[in-house]
């Protein structure tokens, strides 16, 4: 039987199409109410090592997220309802005040987001209201999986050999239309848009160095979709190119609109196959389902070991004691200062875009953690804060399996920066673009321009300990 009235919170899951919260609010109420609250300890908090919890990159596609979801409602009849506090209060609020049956919303697994959504469950049970959980971050569903999440297998490989051909993906459910939504029979206040500066952020744009523009919303991720498989045809080539640092289409770039939800991965995965059929399944196209696979597979990991991916210690519960929380050596590595410019020219488009490819992060986060054996909890904690595409399980994931202290029982992560460089920016291009400092510097010395004598600083227009700084390690070690 259906309610009168429920409400339907949004959190990381900012779009119409395949909403399970939403699916379920639509058939369970006569009105639905659709929620969104600005966190102020996400927005306006502080990380675990003093960092702001929502950089300006991330803030900002938010917003426009936000606001794109809420012009989409606004086309079926429906409005978003803003809020800016802490939402165990503000939907609270608004639940007593509609005096509405449920709360429906899409269940969140790391510690923050659930000690979240439980303060809210505590607070409706007080006034005979409940949270009605779905699901709306996988590829796959959970039930749908040969085992049960505590018994997910702890290496990659062995948990795609018993998914990938096993368990059959779910068709993503269809976005609502205007039908769906009936009129409110009570006034509600719609409540503004907060703007950057409400978060202590002024207006920016996008660093002109930057060969990407992410712009948040729904809208935006179903367009980069179908520019990326159907447009441009970047399927075709895909293996090849992911590893690569610069341009628009080299990856994907889903990854800013999957991490608050404004693509489901079943959307990707429906393309994915409609682009096998028509054109033959490929290496390429295999490897973007793999990137779906890990982003699960991360998330179960989240999910079977709860806190632990977040410890020190990680999974396996050891602290390697060279590990240490050098603030100054951290600082360093954050501005792009260490002297490494493969390292240095990741850092600064982190800096200056909250982006940085997958191959720049994996080489980043070895170097601070194995060759300046800093505690890989503040470089994770630093990603929190600044990237566009943040989510907590792939985040902590990925800086567990670098510092290895994940569940993979492989040993040797560690990279060496001098090969990866020239492998992945043979001539340069990438670190001259984020390091102007290096531009005359020649080729076969860009990655290591501390091996240029006094006469070539001269010829190159630079000097090493002032204009470029020194290398905090010695380079002779990856020769």
């Amino acid at each position: 039987m259906k309610r009168q009235r429920v409400l339907v919170w949004f959190r990381q899951d900012l779009r119409l199409h395949d909403n399970e919260a939403l699916t379920d609010a639509l058939k369970s109420g006569i009105e639905v109410i659709p929620i969104y609250v600005f966190d102020e300890r996400v927005f306006k908090g502080k990380t675990q090592f003093d960092f702001p919890k929502t950089a300006k990159f991330r803030a900002k596609f938010i917003l426009e997220s936000v606001e794109d979801l809420r012009a989409s409602l606004r086309s079926l009849g429906s409005e978003l309802i803003v809020r800016v506090g802490k939402p165990e209060d503000e939907i609270y609020k608004i639940a007593q005040q509609v005096k509405s049956s449920w709360v429906f919303c899409n269940r969140e697994r790391t510690r923050e987001e659930v000690a979240v959504q439980d303060a809210l469950e505590r607070n409706l049970w007080s006034i005979g209201q409940e949270v009605i959980f779905s699901r709306g971050k996988m590829l796959y569903y959970t039930q749908d999986l040969p085992f049960p999440v505590t018994h997910t297998p702890d290496a990659f490989t062995q948990f795609k050999k018993e998914v990938e051909r096993i368990v059959p993906v779910r068709e993503p459910l269809p976005a609502p239309t205007a039908a769906d939504f009936n009129p409110l029979t009570i006034e509600l206040e719609a409540g503004e848009m907060p703007e950057l500066k409400d978060f202590g952020w002024e207006a920016f744009t996008t660093d002109d160095r930057s060969a990407f523009e992410f712009v948040g919303g729904e809208t935006e991720g179903l367009a980069r979709l179908q520019h990326f498989v159907w447009e441009a045809e970047r399927l075709q080539n895909y293996k090849t190119t992911c590893s690569g640092l610069m341009g628009e289409d080299y990856s994907s770039k889903f990854s800013a609109w999957l991490s608050q939800g404004c693509l489901s991965p079943k959307m990707i995965y429906q393309e994915l196959k409609k682009y096998e059929q028509e054109t033959g399944a490929n290496k390429s196209s295999y490897h973007l389902f793999l990137e779906l696979l890990w982003r699960d597979f991360y998330r179960l990991m989240g999910k079977k070991y709860d806190e632990l991916i977040f410890q020190k210690g990680g999974i396996k519960g050891e602290v390697d004691e060279r590990w240490k929380d050098d603030y100054r050596l951290l600082q360093l590595w954050k501005e792009g200062r260490t002297g490494v410019p493969f390292i240095d020219a990741n850092m600064k488009e982190l800096l200056h875009t909250g982006f940085m490819s997958n191959r720049g992060r994996q080489n980043v986060a070895s170097f601070l953690v194995k060759d300046l054996n800093v505690n890989w909890q503040m470089g994770a904690s630093y990603f929190e804060s600044m990237l566009i595409d943040y989510d907590p399980c792939s985040n902590w994931g990925n800086w567990n399996y670098i510092a290895g202290v994940d569940s993979d029982p492989r040993d040797d992560r560690y990279l060496n920066i001098l090969v990866q460089a020239k492998r992945f920016d043979p001539k340069g291009e990438y670190v001259k673009r984020w390091l102007p400092e290096l531009v005359d510097v020649p080729v076969n010395k860009i990655h290591r321009p501390d091996t240029l004598t006094v006469e070539e600083q001269t010829a190159s227009q630079i000097k090493i300990g002032a204009s470029y700084p020194k290398a905090m390690v010695n380079t002779r070690r990856w020769a």
